[in-house]
């Protein structure tokens, strides 16, 4: 994190800037066949559909349905989400439509999670995280505060997209011997290798191909399906919305809905690094690309990586900030002898959204450093519970073991610490739900709350 944003983008601005849209013509010396574009992603789309799919059935405890849109590869698996509505239809409802034989599984991250007790592998958390939705109602497990939905929704997107493009596509896929610009990606396609390896990153962040052209307001508004702006989601005007190059998912929508409430530029910087990047490749018009090339691509690859990274901790510092209202509105309940369970199961929800980014942040494979250990000390593996436990490990099977955590209250202190620690550690630009104001006064509340107890 040691270049901002800023310098990164005027370390780009050598390249041409002519494209305003992520469409490209074919530039692979020596194709015959009748492609007239060279970009391609449907894989990566197709694993959107299976993210928000699965986010779907992970409420109904079916385990099997779940598996279908975590590991299987089955033909004939219905899109559950995005689907037609009125006002806003969409091309696609099978995903095969949009590429065969993907799964979310065989693609995540592969590295250890410290994050969870047990250590898992990204890949081994979702598994666990999918058995335990399945063994509870609604993906909801009030014992020990987790709401199953939201932390598959948000590390799925973490361990998956942000992964596997960031550690791998604009990575170690950019070296010179990995996939040259001056070959085909594989025998009969379109494209080169670069322009195959750029778009599959691309496809991962989940943004419109006419991104350029839309307001952070617009993609957000995209992403809910509103039929007001269906017409700037039809790009090409043909009456649905593709899938493929015309819908916002995951990431895209999160840094757009970040840059619509904090009037921050986090979805534009990313699209415009992809664009440029991408006509950097085609720029290139099917011969290798020198070091120099490579060099300024790689700088185009930190810009997008960079502001990925923030879209993440933003969100996370948002929740944290949730987290400590959710408290306060338990506070003020339980002092009322009021019913708390709506409350509650809010706090739960919230806590499944900041830790879900907070372990998304893990899954780049990127050294976190004093940022990993202290998200994990201050969030912890549970919220605290009532009767001030927390979860704290695992029993060896398969079941959380609690223990005390201290006050319940005494855990918005660690939400406003997390907030500093995600601003500082991530340069974060727009910081929404900023409770880290409130520090004083959750210290004088905790002071008064241990006199009246030793007053009793």
């Amino acid at each position: 994190m040691k270049k901002t944003l800023l310098s990164l983008l005027v370390a780009c601005s050598t390249s041409a800037m002519a494209a305003q849209s992520y469409e490209f013509g074919v530039t692979l010396q020596g194709y015959d066949g009748s492609a007239t574009s060279s970009v391609s992603y449907g894989g990566q789309i197709a694993r959107h559909a299976l993210h928000n799919s699965l986010k779907k059935v992970a409420g109904k405890g079916d385990q099997a349905q779940m598996n279908t849109y975590l590991s299987s590869k089955e033909e004939g698996r219905v899109i559950l989400d995005p689907v037609s509505k009125d006002g806003f239809p969409v091309k696609q409802s099978k995903i095969d439509e949009l590429s065969s034989g993907k799964d979310l599984l065989s693609s995540a991250y592969d590295g250890v999670i410290t994050g969870w007790p047990g250590n898992p592998t990204g890949q081994e958390l979702l598994e666990q995280l999918v058995d335990a939705a399945a063994k509870t109602k609604a993906g909801y497990d009030p014992v020990n505060g987790y709401d199953y939905v939201q932390l598959i929704s948000k590390f799925a997107m973490g361990a998956v997209f942000y992964n596997k493009a960031v550690n791998h596509y604009l990575e170690e896929k950019l070296e010179a011997d990995q996939h040259p610009n001056n070959e085909a990606y594989k025998p009969g396609t379109a494209y080169t290798g670069k322009e195959h390896v750029w778009d599959e990153a691309f496809g991962y962040f989940g943004a419109p191909a006419n991104g350029l052209s839309l307001s952070a307001k617009e993609v957000v508004q995209i992403t809910k399906q509103n039929p007001e702006v269906f017409a700037k989601a039809d790009a090409n005007g043909d009456g649905v919305v593709d899938l493929k190059s015309e819908m916002a998912f995951a990431h895209a929508y999160y840094a757009a809905s970040v840059d619509a409430s904090a009037g921050t530029n986090y979805f534009h910087t990313i699209m415009q690094a992809f664009v440029d990047g991408r006509q950097l490749i085609s720029d290139a018009k099917g011969k290798a690309l020198t070091d120099a090339q490579r060099t300024e691509l790689k700088e185009y690859a930190a810009v997008i990586a960079t502001a990925w990274q923030q879209v993440i901790a933003e969100a996370a510092f948002k929740y944290a900030g949730s987290v400590y209202a959710d408290l306060e509105k338990i506070a003020v309940i339980e002092e009322a002898h009021g019913d708390v369970s709506k409350a509650y199961r809010n706090y739960v929800k919230h806590w499944g959204e900041l830790k879900g980014f907070a372990l998304a942040l893990e899954a780049a494979g990127r050294d976190l450093g004093n940022a990993q250990a202290g998200l994990g000390r201050l969030i912890g593996f549970s919220p605290v519970l009532f009767g001030d436990a927390q979860v704290v490990a695992l029993d060896g099977k398969g079941g959380f073991v609690q223990a005390n955590a201290g006050p319940m209250q005494e855990y918005k202190l660690n939400m406003i610490k997390v907030q500093n620690l995600l601003a500082q550690s991530f340069a974060l630009e727009a910081k929404l739900n900023d409770k880290t104001a409130g520090m004083s006064d959750v210290l004088e509340q905790l002071n008064a709350a241990a006199q009246s107890a030793e007053n009793d």
